[in-house]
C-alpha cells in the first residue's frame, strides 16, 4: 500500500491498493474520510499524488486500511452480481460544491437504474446546468461506486464515459443481467 498527499491545499494522507475486476485493474484510493478514487490502471493519476507520505498516525493507516478492504469486499461482491448498492464511505472533498451535488445524486441511482443529464440537473434542483451535470460526471473519480455509468442522453442512448464507452456498456450491461430472474 502506498500513501501520498491528496489534495492541493492541505495534505491528506491516502492509501492505495489495486485490485482486480473484469475489465483490468483498478486502483483504489482512500483518505482517512473514505474512498477518493476508483480509477482503472493505466489512466495517469493527477500530480498531487506524486510525493509518498511516510509519517501518518496508526489511526490514520487503520482508518484508510479498513476503506480499501472495504471497498475491495465491495467491488468483488459487485462484480459477481451480490451487490446492488455501495456502502463503503466515499470522501467526494475534492469536489467543487456543485459537484459534489451531482455526485451524491449519482448515489442515489437504484442499481440497474438509468437516467439522463437531465434528470439529475434537475434533481438538484439546477435544470439549466445539463452541460455542468456532464462536466462533474467527467469529473468523477469514483468509478462504479459513484455510479454515472448511469447517466445516458435523454435519449437513451450512451454518451461519454471518463473511462471509456465499452466499460460503461459493460457495466450497465452487467446490472441489467442480474436483475433478470
Amino acid at each position: 500500500m502506498h500513501y501520498r498527499p491528496y489534495s492541493n491545499f492541505r495534505f491528506t494522507p491516502v492509501g492505495h491498493l489495486r485490485v482486480d475486476s473484469p475489465f483490468g485493474q483498478l486502483e483504489l484510493t482512500a483518505s482517512t474520510k473514505g474512498l477518493v478514487a476508483v480509477l482503472p490502471m493505466g489512466r495517469n493519476l493527477p500530480n498531487r499524488w506524486a510525493t509518498v507520505v511516510f509519517d501518518m498516525s496508526r489511526a490514520d493507516r487503520y482508518a484508510i486500511q479498513q476503506h480499501l478492504a472495504e471497498a475491495k469486499e465491495e467491488l468483488a461482491a459487485y462484480f459477481r452480481g451480490f451487490l446492488t448498492r455501495f456502502t463503503t464511505p466515499v470522501d467526494i472533498s475534492h469536489g467543487t460544491d456543485f459537484q459534489q451535488q451531482v455526485w451524491r445524486q449519482l448515489q442515489q441511482l437504484d442499481y440497474g437504474e438509468s437516467c439522463s443529464y437531465q434528470a439529475i440537473a434537475d434533481a438538484i434542483g439546477r435544470p439549466k446546468a445539463v452541460r455542468a451535470v456532464g462536466t462533474a460526471n467527467g469529473a468523477n473519480r469514483l468509478a462504479i461506486v459513484v455510479p454515472c455509468h448511469r447517466v445516458v442522453g435523454k435519449n437513451g442512448k450512451l454518451t461519454g464515459y471518463a473511462f471509456g464507452l465499452e466499460m460503461k456498456q459493460y457495466l450497465l450491461d452487467m446490472e441489467q443481467k442480474a436483475l433478470l430472474p
